[in-house]
């Protein structure tokens, strides 16, 4: 065990804590078992060192992070770790990569029936199902969904602007005096473009040549082995998987035709609909219904977007759709804390089912929203807002 409390000092002492993410004091680290889950590359490993860091000395034998995918347990089990942790005084235990550990449900279960003056943080992939496996955690644990940087959180990072996040219904109220404190700060029109090509994943300040690269590193990663774990799949299906990406990140935004889609990537079009249901699960995909549906098992989403903007510029062909960036964008930011609908003949999107909203460029209209209530516009290319005509990055400020 020595070997691991070595590991994790030496990660603490690498990790930094001069930028730390607003998610950080929102998660309720005192509950007794908790789990953040999300795609790789968004800063689940980096939350946790950073909340240890924080809260503890030095050294601290008290608190112990392992990552799963870790030679040292392909020997010894993550149960007899954590027995062996909590009767040398442990209290606190982080486990990384939880995915990646068969049965690890059932020990994480074990563990926390045993030891319940014991706090757990686990976390994983987005795939990650605590009400599946082979132990039910969801009466047990609290998950938390991990996405990458918001645009605010990319000013405050990359630019050193800083603006506390704002819920929307009081972006909606009063965008005004958000959109005037931003422009205290900064002109956002240039950064936000920066943000669509290259802000949305925490790596690109230490990977900023290689950023598109190591997108496709964690597309792969995903295609090639999580998914062949998560769903018992043949890992040849991983090209399919990645041509539906493609076709995806190449096309205008698009009401899905499964038909269509099965003959450009050689598939059965029910197998293409599971598809894109295992790459929304993986947070490679959006997929959106229409307003008032009830979504049954494995029916075919209305409209499909990749999970963010930079995922576009890293896998398209040729020069990206910007109508599709900007839509792509708005499902993301929405996506983070509220329920998005195909708006259909009304709109582009329903959130909450409650307001309804048309993406488009500075010159965009209100014709095809008129006369509908709480309806608004997202503009890109604009700074202030004229009514209810708001500028598209506005809504990265939830987060």
């Amino acid at each position: 065990m020595e070997s691991l409390f070595s590991k994790k000092d030496q990660l603490l002492r690498l990790t930094q804590t001069t930028l730390v993410r607003e998610m950080l004091n929102r998660i309720d680290w005192d509950n007794q078992l908790l789990c953040l889950r999300g795609s790789r590359g968004v800063g689940k490993t980096t939350l946790m060192l950073q909340y240890i860091k924080n809260n503890y000395k030095p050294g601290s034998r008290d608190v112990l992070y392992c990552s799963l995918d870790s030679i040292y347990f392909s020997s010894r089990t993550l149960l007899d770790t954590a027995t062996e942790f909590y009767r040398n005084g442990g209290r606190h235990l982080f486990v990384d990569e939880v995915h990646k550990y068969k049965g690890w449900s059932q020990e994480i279960k074990e563990i926390y029936d045993t030891y319940p003056d014991m706090r757990v943080v686990i976390s994983g992939s987005s795939l990650l199902n605590i009400l599946s496996g082979d132990a039910d955690l969801s009466r047990r644990c609290i998950p938390y969904d991990i996405q990458g940087l918001s645009f605010r959180e990319f000013l405050e990072f990359y630019k050193d602007i800083h603006i506390p996040p704002v819920q929307l219904k009081d972006i909606l109220r009063s965008p005004e005096s958000l959109c005037a404190s931003v422009l205290e700060q900064c002109q956002p029109l240039p950064f936000f473009q920066e943000y669509l090509k290259y802000g949305y994943y925490p790596f690109y300040l230490r990977q900023k040549a290689a950023y598109y690269i190591i997108i496709e590193q964690v597309i792969n990663y995903i295609t090639e082995t999580e998914l062949p774990l998560m769903f018992n799949m043949e890992p040849a299906m991983s090209r399919k998987l990645k041509a539906l990406l493609g076709a995806v990140a190449n096309s205008v935004p698009f009401e899905v035709d499964a038909t269509k889609l099965a003959a450009l990537i050689g598939a059965h079009r029910t197998t293409v609909v599971n598809y894109l249901y295992m790459l929304g699960r993986a947070k490679l995909l959006n997929l959106l219904f229409s307003e008032n549906k009830t979504v049954k098992k494995l029916q075919k989403p209305d409209k499909v977007y990749l999970e963010n903007p930079n995922l576009m510029y890293a896998l398209a062909n040729d020069s990206v759709q910007i109508g599709t960036v900007r839509e792509t964008f708005a499902v993301n930011q929405f996506s983070a804390g509220h329920r998005v609908e195909y708006g259909k003949e009304h709109g582009d999107f329903r959130v909450d089912g409650t307001w309804t909203f048309e993406v488009g460029g500075e010159k965009k209209g209100f014709k095809q929203i008129a006369d509908i209530p709480n309806s608004f516009i997202l503009a890109d290319g604009i700074e202030m807002p004229y009514g209810n005509k708001l500028p598209l990055w506005i809504i990265g400020f939830m987060y």
